[in-house]
């Protein structure tokens, strides 16, 4: 078996202090191992050339085994398939393509060690020459060998020399041709091949050897194993375990919408291309169906091949038998209906006597053994070998990234109906107390602390030590995740018992599978001053926080639990791993540092403050001093809840974290504390329900950043009045130092600046925000001036100056700029030591700082926020987007209502201001739902949730379904149900019952045994739920939402109802019936209980970073930006190879990798190369975050313009409608990017003669160019160019004329008389109106003669080329090929250069760009990249924008 996990590996580690890990190494390994065996299609190996972990000597054994859970999928006769393949380019297929497959293969680009320097200081560690030969490290040697297996012809592999002996096995188990076998060994001349050796360490293997494959006795284990394995190969097809949320499968639609693969060389597809749009994809839509989400649901799944394949009742072997060699017994029914009853021996498995009841073991007549299970039900079952055969073919037809498991669950919130199967493996799987796959690992169930805290602790100095590292957490982490998420369901189902099952529900805790359960209750009134119950429910999510930014900051020794919080029915649970020690003792004994009171009593602790000092520095957190419940004051550098434990295992932990940052005080209502004016006239402050609130780390950043930019502005002020003074007293003294060195120096001694001016410069790298770095620049440059004209000076004046600048923006220290917050400043209870007055220690200045920082967000981010999205460069297309555009302006989410109200008022915010409300209700619909769910019974929970949608979706009938099942337990009203027994009457009296307001809002009590709190879900109505959604928005975001039903949202918002339907079930985990919806019914209730599917979890994680990789992705964005794109392009590939090797095949950041590389291989000319990795960018997108998700909209247009260039017309259409519909989907058609996409279809429907089609898609776009851009924008300009170039075809030139002028006065106004776009304009309308007067006159004629008489020239009507036709799809998608010549070229660079000290990012890319236009009337070979907004007036500031988007 691929997984012989039992092997004593002899070739582990060999020092002592590896070991633990080494063997650690091996469980995890092995635990993925385990999972794959049951899924082998599905294996997280890494697809692009991704076995370049190793580096040599014993750290690579250990390597081995703890990296190499990534094998390769079968190479198949596809190019692609064999370049992702683990380099395992098979010489045997017919067809030789060695070229193309390096091509596809994007990350062999940059290999053979030709990495530049670059590559080695973009990690960041400055190492360059080690970093290099780590780099060539990656990069191995290949081998090819022959594999030959009894009954199957010569294999030819290759492969590489860092693999293991496991991987061989795997690829055996993944072809075709030999995927029936798992017991098999490999041997090279009769010996034996080690699992886990690699097979460079094998002696006598060369070029062209032959490797044996032999079969081996089967034990119990591995009969099971071989059993499972053959029942994934005939579910492979089977899409249910998506649906189902199961194993981390996801579906993938690009291949149904392509109809085939759309690299196919040979043109299966009809050329005749049918591009009518479907009904649903044309303009004026007003309710999308919902049935197209999923198409081609019905013929997903492959043939069937069995009936039942299970393991049989007559299990286990009784003794006689055992001692005989029986190992189990199976039972099958095939597609004839022939039922057989099957033993598995040590030699393989044959047909026996039994019956269903009698038992007679031995075999049949003539008895027919085989190794291999498929092999004897092919034999047995003709329908069986034909349905295996089609299985096998398509499953080998299918994209690899089609197969591979993604890191982690995406769920489905629309499924089919599907049938349940007979299926014992699943069952077993469920009923396991394990995790499914425990059995594959020694010693049971995992450690996951250990695990996780010992990967962290692998050593991290050269880059594949970093690599190792990474992988390994990542992978630990991700199985972590699955458990928890296993295990919280678990919990909420009642499966668990409770550690503590004496006490209340809400207060129980549990154990399962060595992680720790909470709920999200305020148990013990924990909570009671902070805000009881809601503060319950937000401290986790706080607290996860707080673990992330732990974790991203790294310190050595410091170690957080892993944390997972998840949301399933109503309830929040918190999943942790547990700290060795901490259950054998109370918890007072074992706090070292903190507070379990908050600050009653607080401990301290001297390890603790050294490592946290080192984090406080990254978190800009400000090390203070408590005092405790004896008045001796207590340092400490974190808040006060922060506690910190040492477990056994001697290492120094911490937790609850949840007030890492400082608190927010515009949500506080607080005695001492006098807001701003401006805030008082806005609101503030605003009573939130708990006093968790806390600002977010970007805000944070963002803030030091303004403050900085100022800093060094003032300075620069006061340095240039300093300066005028010394001019007029000019002496001829010695010229000392210039003053502002030594201001510098103290200005920056603070740790986290670096000591130069470039300091503002590389913050700015780091986040960029457009306003401030335009300042910053100024101020450098100012400084610059004024240190080269000050001529004599002395240091008290140059401290003068820096003094006055600190105090001026308020730095905690009087003679630097420093900013760190105390994040406990307000909070209540806690006795503060003040510092004098004016130093950092001083509690007024703390105090102000932290209220300076949460009016920045207000009165400086919120207006940043708008400003950004004003130009719609990357316009957030659903509430998930939006979310994380606010986030990474340091905006909470509780700001979404003064966020709505700026937008309010501006028209040409409209979409955006639609998507905020719909975000708004859906959270505060969420808030409902979850307490109206808690006190829900479990038998209920279809016709609740059912009864919930009805009555936020639609204004029909919406009377509950109570089920007969109550009906039937009021009767015999058995054991503890009889809390129902208040007897229903009719509808009306159910009417009389509701209490005026609906009796939960918010928080209400969980499990009350009161008669109406046990099914008072019945009494929700849409009135009332309308009117708790607009309590909830005004409590919490200060919003008057004035709607009182759906009808309402719509007609006033413009909100649609699937939209809604759609967000609110991926924000908790409803799936509902894929069907269409009536919501206007007026009739039956819109949704039954059988609409109702499935709920899932809502699962929230830190995730882990690649470090290496994200700094070579940025150097390459930066040398993108520069032009470079042949040197971006190299660092991307590479950066994608490290993102495969820390995060195997399937991974966001991946996905982000591969569409900046498909965009760069476009710009460089090769649209081929561009479209082959843009499909794979598109089914990543859509296996990783949905099919449904904002960035796979964006991947399908992407894939539409290459695969347009590839001369695939039809193609791209049909890939322009699926983004549109998806777009219409979740937020309507009114949106900055359906005019995009509506430009785009159209332009391809000209080209192919559809006038009157295309006609209303451009018509649409230019309604919503106006709208969103104004009548004097580029955008405005280019639509009515192509309504005037579609009417022109039409014959309609009158119109054409008008549409024509519109675009030159739009052309002559902005950018001038004699600029080309201008020109060719002018040109335009002299051929049109040539050709309207030519019309005229034809006219004319036949009017006054009834006929033709003069011989007038014919009409040229000319189609367009598809050359003219790319040309402008390149142009409106921001693509624009600028020609420049070498000499032009060189001379940019230099520029650059000298820029570059200087000058920020932002600066360079606007001079570059400058330059670049500036020398497109030259002509030459190179291509470079201007942004789609400012086409023509270049503006840097929206490069990176279009560079990424």
């Amino acid at each position: 078996m691929a997984l012989e996990t039992e092997a004593k590996n002899p070739s582990a580690a060999t020092t002592a202090t590896t070991a633990a890990t080494a063997t650690k190494a091996k469980e995890n390994n092995n635990t993925v191992g385990g999972k794959k065996n049951q899924n082998p299609n599905q294996q997280n190996q890494n697809l692009v050339n991704g076995n370049g972990t190793a580096a040599d000597g014993p750290a690579a054994k250990k390597k081995g085994k703890k990296n190499r859970n990534k094998s390769p999928p079968e190479p198949t006769a596809e190019t692609v398939e064999a370049a992702l393949s683990n380099g395992h380019a098979e010489k045997a297929t017919e067809e030789g393509d060695a070229g193309q497959e390096s091509a596809d293969s994007n990350a062999n680009v940059a290999t053979n060690g030709e990495e530049k320097p670059e590559g080695a200081v973009a990690s960041g560690e400055g190492q360059a020459e080690t970093e290099d030969i780590d780099l060539d490290a990656l990069h191995d040697v290949s081998i090819t060998v022959n594999i030959s297996s009894p009954g199957a012809e010569n294999l030819l592999v290759q492969l590489s020399s860092m693999e293991l002996v496991q991987e061989i096995h795997q690829l055996l188990m993944d072809r075709e041709e030999t995927c029936h076998r798992t017991c098999f060994s490999l041997q090279l001349d009769n010996v034996t091949l080690d699992h886990f050796a690699e097979l460079k360490t094998i002696e006598h293997l060369e070029q062209g050897s032959t490797i044996k494959v032999v079969e081996e006795p089967y034990t119990m284990r591995e009969a099971r194993i071989h059993v499972r394995h053959v029942r994934d190969l005939l579910k492979n097809l089977d899409p249910a375990d998506a649906y189902n949320g199961i194993d981390c499968n996801s579906l993938t639609y690009l291949n149904t919408i392509t109809q085939g693969d759309l690299l196919d060389k040979k043109k299966t597809r009809p050329d005749s291309v049918d591009c009518t749009p479907p009904e649903y994809v044309t303009p004026g839509v007003f309710e999308p169906p919902l049935l197209p989400l999923h198409p081609n649901v019905k013929n997903a799944k492959g043939p069937q091949a069995l009936k039942v394949l299970t393991t049989s009742a007559w299990n286990p072997p009784p003794g006689p038998r055992k001692l005989h060699g029986d190992l189990m017994y199976l039972y099958v029914v095939t597609m004839e209906d022939k039922r057989f009853h099957i033993s598995a021996c040590s030699k393989g498995f044959y047909i026996n006597q039994s019956t269903d009841d009698t038992f007679n073991p031995k075999p049949e007549n003539p008895s027919h053994l085989s190794h291999s299970l498929i092999d004897l039900l092919s034999h047995i079952s003709p329908s069986f070998r034909r349905a295996f055969q089609t299985i096998q073919k398509r499953r080998t037809m299918r994209h690899a990234f089609e197969r591979v498991a993604t890191p982690y669950q995406v769920y489905q919130w629309a499924s089919p109906v599907l049938e349940h199967t007979v299926d014992a493996i699943r069952a077993e799987d469920a009923f396991s107390s394990k995790l499914g796959y425990e059995e594959h690992i020694p010693g049971q169930t995992r450690d996951w602390n250990e695990e996780l805290q010992t990967t962290r602790e692998l050593p991290r100095k050269t880059l594949p030590e970093r690599l190792l590292r990474e992988r390994a957490i990542f992978k630990v982490h991700g199985d972590f995740v699955t458990a928890a998420t296993r295990g919280a369901m678990a919990v909420i189902d009642g499966n668990v018992l409770a550690i503590n099952p004496g006490e209340d529900s809400k207060m129980q805790m549990f154990i399962w599978n060595n992680i720790f359960f909470s709920l999200g209750f305020d148990v013990r009134d924990h909570y009671k001053e902070l805000g009881g119950d809601a503060a319950a429910f937000v401290a986790p999510r706080y607290d996860l926080h707080g673990v992330r930014v732990y974790n991203a900051v790294d310190i050595e020794g410091l170690y957080t639990l892993g944390t997972v919080v998840i949301d399933y029915r109503g309830y929040r649970v918190t999943a942790q791993s547990i700290i060795p020690g901490i259950l054998e003792r109370e918890q007072e004994q074992s706090v070292v540092y903190g507070s379990i009171d908050f600050g009653k009593t607080v401990l301290s602790h001297p390890k603790y403050l050294d490592l946290l000092r080192q984090a406080g520095k990254h978190l800009k957190i400000l090390p203070h001093a408590v005092l405790n419940e004896r008045d001796e004051p207590v340092e400490l550098c974190s808040s006060v809840e922060c506690k910190g434990i040492i477990g056994n295992d001697g290492r120094h932990y911490i937790l609850d974290l949840l007030r890492t940052f400082p608190p927010d005080v515009n949500f506080l209502k607080l005695q001492d504390v006098q807001l701003s004016k401006e805030l008082v006239d806005m609101g503030f402050p605003i009573e939130h329900r708990h006093k968790l609130c806390c600002l977010r780390q970007e805000l944070l950043e963002a803030f030091i950043e303004d403050r900085y930019v100022s800093f060094i502005r003032i300075a620069a002020v006061h340095l240039q009045q300093l300066n005028a003074t010394k001019q007029s007293e000019k002496s001829d003294e010695e010229k000392p130092v210039p003053a502002l060195e030594g201001a510098e120096k103290k200005a920056k001694e603070n740790g986290a600046e670096k000591p130069e001016e470039e300091a503002a410069e590389e913050e700015k790298k780091e986040q960029p925000t457009a306003g401030a770095t335009k300042s910053a620049e100024a101020m450098v440059n100012a400084i610059r001036e004024a240190q080269s004209n000050v001529a004599t000076s002395n240091e008290v004046q140059a401290a003068e100056v820096v003094k006055r600048a600190c105090a001026a923006v308020g730095s905690l220290k009087e003679k630097e700029f420093d900013f760190r917050f105390n994040p406990d400043v307000f909070s209540p209870g806690i006795r503060h030591v003040d510092g004098e007055e004016g130093t950092c220690s001083s509690l007024a200045k703390q105090k102000v700082l932290v209220q300076d920082a949460a009016e920045f967000l207000v009165v400086k981010q919120i207006p940043a926020f708008i400003k950004e999205h004003l130009a719609h460069a990357s316009a957030p297309i659903d509430g998930q987007s939006l979310t994380e555009s606010l986030h990474s302006h340091g905006i909470n989410v509780r700001y979404l209502g003064k966020v709505i109200k700026l937008l309010g008022q501006m028209p040409r915010m409209d979409y955006l201001y639609r998507i905020a409300i719909l975000e708004l209700i859906v959270r505060a619909t969420k808030h409902i739902y979850y307490t109206y769910m808690q006190n829900t019974e479990p038998l209920h929970l279809s016709a609740a949730i059912s009864h919930f949608l009805n009555c936020l979706l639609t204004s029909g009938p919406v009377n509950p379904a109570v089920s007969s099942e109550e009906a039937h337990k009021k009767r015999g009203n058995g054991g503890k149900h009889n809390k129902h027994k208040s007897s229903k009457g009719g509808k009306g009296q159910q009417q009389q019952q509701q209490p005026a307001g609906g009796n939960q809002n918010g928080n209400s009590t969980g499990t009350s045994s009161t008669a109406s709190a046990a099914s008072d879900w019945t009494l929700v109505t849409p009135r009332s739920l309308w009117q708790q959604i607009r309590r909830e928005a005004k409590a919490y975001w200060d919003w008057d939402l004035d709607c009182d039903s759906m009808e309402s949202a719509t007609t006033k918002f413009g909100i649609l109802r699937i939209s809604l339907l759609r967000a609110f079930c991926l924000k908790v985990g409803i799936q509902v019936l894929l069907r269409e919806y009536n919501f206007e019914s007026k009739h039956k209730p819109t949704f039954g209980s059988d609409d109702i599917v499935n709920v899932f979890p809502v699962v929230k994680h830190i995730s882990p970073r690649a470090t290496d990789a994200y700094n070579f992705y940025t150097t390459g964005q930066a040398k993108i930006q520069q032009g470079m794109f042949k040197e971006g392009y190299e660092l991307i590939s590479e950066a994608l190879n490290l993102l495969n090797n820390v995060f195997g095949a399937m991974h966001q950041e991946n996905g982000s990798c591969l569409r900046m590389l498909a965009r760069l291989s476009y710009l460089l000319g090769d649209a081929q190369d561009a479209l082959a990795i843009q499909q794979r960018a598109v089914i990543m997108s859509e296996r990783v975050n949905g099919i449904d998700h904002p960035s796979t909209i964006l991947e399908y247009t992407h894939l539409s313009l290459y695969s347009f260039a590839n001369g695939h017309v039809g193609m791209s259409l049909k890939l322009l409608y699926r983004a549109r519909y998806l777009m219409v989907l979740i937020c309507g058609e009114d949106h900055p990017e359906v005019a995009l996409i509506d430009s785009n279809i159209s332009l391809i429907l000209h080209a192919l003669g559809e006038y009157e089609l295309s006609l209303r898609f451009i018509e649409h776009a230019l309604k919503l160019n106006l709208k969103y851009f104004g009548n004097k924008a580029m955008h405005v300009a280019v639509s009515y160019h192509l309504m005037a170039r579609t009417q022109s075809c039409m014959g309609d030139f009158r119109s054409a004329l008008n549409n024509e002028k519109e675009t030159y006065s739009i052309y002559k106004s902005q950018l001038g008389e004699k600029h080309e776009k201008t020109r060719d304009s002018a040109e335009c309308l002299r051929l049109l109106t040539q050709q309207a007067v030519l019309l005229q006159r034809k006219m004319n004629d036949i009017y006054s003669n009834g006929k033709l008489t003069t011989d007038l020239p014919p009409i040229h009507i000319t189609p367009p080329s598809m050359g003219s036709v790319l040309d402008m799809l390149n142009t409106i998608n921001g693509i624009l090929f600028v020609q420049i010549s070498q000499k032009d070229i060189v001379k940019v660079r230099s520029e650059i250069e000298k820029h570059f000290k200087a000058n920020s990012a932002e600066n360079e890319v606007n001079d570059a760009i400058k330059s670049i236009v500036a020398a497109a009337n030259n002509n030459g070979d190179i291509e470079g990249e201007v942004p789609k907004e400012q086409a023509a007036a270049t503006n840097g500031e929206e490069a990176p924008a279009a560079a990424s988007s």
